[in-house]
């Protein structure tokens, strides 16, 4: 992501496939979601809101695939812990035209990151650290690390030593001085391209064969690109919170996230790939050609789901499907607790999503108006700025397009799956958000 409203954009140059009519294909609320289950399904009205005004969200999902800018869509909403929306609309596959179902498997890139932050936090109350712990306390690699300066006459990178070494808490709000090297030009970022993250870190990629050690030891030979605590900027931070759960729990991040995350919440569809007896389910993936037409290609190429990859990604590197995701939202709208199975402590989900970003930090740094950032959510802090309704309201999204939002004041859970990237996917955050709560008739705000 680019900004916290989630546009991303690529050079990626693609070509797009326009069908006249799709159909909407719709899959019945009960899928993935079991009898004995908190989320049970609901009518809108027993919750407050009304459903001929929520089908506006599938109406307007069918018209973005109608009009070939989406090949497909799941969505997904829950209020009170009763799903009153579970719809998808348009194709998993448009060249086999193969229809979208509620169990489609989708890459939901940075919406790995809030897995990964919740692994950590569960190792923060198990004692192992704290969110003023230096980073290098617990990973070498990265002691003592430089900050760039500038350049010289010739064009080579200037460095000062670092004013304070970045902390844990640093490293979970984007503000440690690290960066992605492919959303901005500067020497920094282009020693990440050098060193083969860039591209490769945003998609989960490291050579064949390199786990996150590899990606620490490279991290540790390039500076810094901000005195850690001085600027928010999205970066690699929560591929290093994915080697730091590791190195404090002695288990790999997949193994950690399926004894700890997954299979205490029920999140059956949610690995690291695409399993094989579960391809049939993968959607794919489309991007935009200079025409506007979408092609099917992987965003990053070389990107490959087939096989379980060396390095486990903490900050992009997950597949889940709608109803997953929903099940690890609702968990952190419940104070941490989802079927009487408690993952976190309500006052450690409180932690994660108020603003941890470091006193005196300008509030330009964040390109979204009127919000802040938590330990691996945005927060909106002003409803009015962010062109949203809730104060309190976190929330992030994934380069394919996949996006969430858990709302504690209205009791609203929402997530949204797509397969498109590039910049002109549709605003569908902002499409479905306004969407949603226009069809509640007795909010809990007024």
């Amino acid at each position: 992501m680019t900004n916290l409203s989630h546009s991303l954009s690529y050079n990626v140059k693609l070509i797009f496939l326009s069908f006249a009519v799709p159909v909407i294909f719709c899959c019945s609320f009960s899928l993935s979601l079991a009898a004995s289950d908190d989320l049970q399904t609901a009518s809108a009205e027993s919750v407050g809101m009304n459903s001929e005004r929520l089908n506006r969200i599938t109406d307007s999902m069918q018209e973005l695939v109608e009009k070939g800018l989406l090949a497909g869509a799941v969505t997904i909403a829950a209020r009170d812990s009763q799903v009153v929306h579970f719809e998808s609309v348009g194709y998993r596959n448009l060249e086999s035209q193969t229809a979208m179902t509620n169990d489609t498997l989708f890459r939901i890139y940075s919406m790995t990151k809030p897995i990964t932050g919740v692994a950590l936090m569960i190792l923060y109350e198990e004692g192992h650290f704290n969110l003023s712990d230096p980073v290098e306390m617990h990973i070498p690699e990265l002691k003592n690390l430089r900050v760039f300066a500038g350049t010289d006459s010739t064009g080579n990178m200037l460095t000062e030593p670092s004013n304070h070494p970045m902390t844990i808490r640093e490293l979970m709000s984007h503000t440690a001085g690290l960066t992605y090297g492919i959303f901005a030009q500067s020497p920094v970022d282009a020693a990440y391209v050098e060193a083969g993250l860039g591209d490769a870190t945003a998609a989960g990629n490291l050579p064949k064969g390199e786990t996150g050690k590899d990606l620490m030891r490279k991290l540790g030979q390039i500076p810094l690109k901000h005195q850690p605590g001085t600027r928010w900027e999205y970066s690699v931070a929560v591929d290093v919170q994915g080697y730091l759960v590791e190195v404090l729990s002695g288990e790999s991040l997949g193994e950690f996230m399926q004894e700890k995350i997954f299979d205490p919440l029920g999140m059956i569809d949610t690995h690291f790939y695409a399993p094989e007896n579960k391809r049939d389910r993968f959607a794919q993936m489309y991007v935009y050609s200079e025409n506007g037409e979408l092609t099917a290609n992987e965003m990053f190429p070389g990107t490959d789901y087939t096989t379980y990859p060396d390095f486990e990604a903490g900050g992009s590197g997950l597949v889940s499907t709608a109803s997953d995701y929903m099940r690890f939202s609702q968990m952190l709208l419940n104070g941490g607790e989802l079927n009487g199975v408690r993952v976190l402590a309500p006052l450690t989900v409180s932690l994660m999503s108020r603003d941890q970003t470091p006193k005196g930090m300008a509030s330009s740094n964040l390109s979204a108006s009127g919000t802040t950032f938590g330990l691996d959510f945005a927060i909106v802090t002003d409803p009015v700025e962010a062109e949203s309704y809730s104060i309190g309201e976190y929330y992030w999204g994934g380069a394919a397009g996949t996006w969430f939002w858990i709302d504690p004041v209205e009791d609203i859970v929402f997530v949204g799956m797509i397969q498109a990237a590039g910049a002109l996917t549709p605003n569908v955050r902002r499409i479905s958000r306004r969407l949603l709560y226009q069809s509640i008739m007795e909010p809990n705000a007024i």
